[in-house]
């Protein structure tokens, strides 16, 4: 009988924090929101919680398994078998760390979200296209359901406001301005002074 493996909730919860940023930074986001649609239709809603679980705890055990014959094998060890784990994990990406925000760096609201079907890289492409800004210049993109932020530096969200307010993007005129919750937390500097 297989013996049960013993989950380390500070690690899965680490790997969760992973996968989540991941997700928001997805390359193909298309795809993600194919299977989505797919795990709607087949899963009932009371257990998809557990279907993530499900995925994951297995996810976990068959990298466990294959660890272990790895750790084996190289005891033993044929050069040639050790080089078969070592390309595969050349093959995974790296996860991405976030960037740290500059001082002095504002946020940008905008109307659109994924809901729309407007994802990171549109947002990424329609501001560098039409104002200048580099993608390096874009510190972070955040995009929800019905709305986006974007942080970049003062002068680059001035830019991005004067190019791109009022563009119709996908049937949706843009509105664009700098985050009230940026607004809020420099009234309570002021008041803290």
């Amino acid at each position: 009988m297989e013996k049960e493996m013993e989950l380390d909730f500070d690690t899965l919860s680490q790997k969760i924090k992973d996968i989540v940023q991941d997700i928001k930074i997805d390359s193909n986001p298309e795809e993600l929101d194919g299977i989505k649609k797919l795990i709607k239709k087949n899963v009932p809603f009371t257990l998809r919680g557990y279907f993530s679980a499900y995925l994951l705890r297995e996810m976990l055990k068959k990298n466990t398994r294959r660890e272990k014959p790895a750790r084996k094998e190289i005891k033993k060890s044929a050069p040639v078998q050790v080089e078969a784990p070592v390309a595969e994990e050349k093959a995974a990406p790296k996860p991405r760390q976030a960037r740290p925000i500059p001082e002095g760096a504002k946020t940008l609201y905008i109307n659109l979200g994924k809901m729309g079907r407007i994802y990171a890289k549109d947002l990424v492409e329609l501001i560098c296209e039409d104002t200048g800004i580099t993608k390096d210049d874009i510190y972070m993109v955040r995009v929800h359901d019905k709305y986006s932020f974007v942080s970049m530096s003062e002068e680059n969200c001035n830019k991005a406001i004067d190019k791109l307010l009022g563009k119709v993007i996908k049937g949706r005129t843009i509105q664009i301005n700098i985050s009230n919750r940026e607004k809020k937390d420099d009234s309570k500097k002021v008041e803290e002074q």
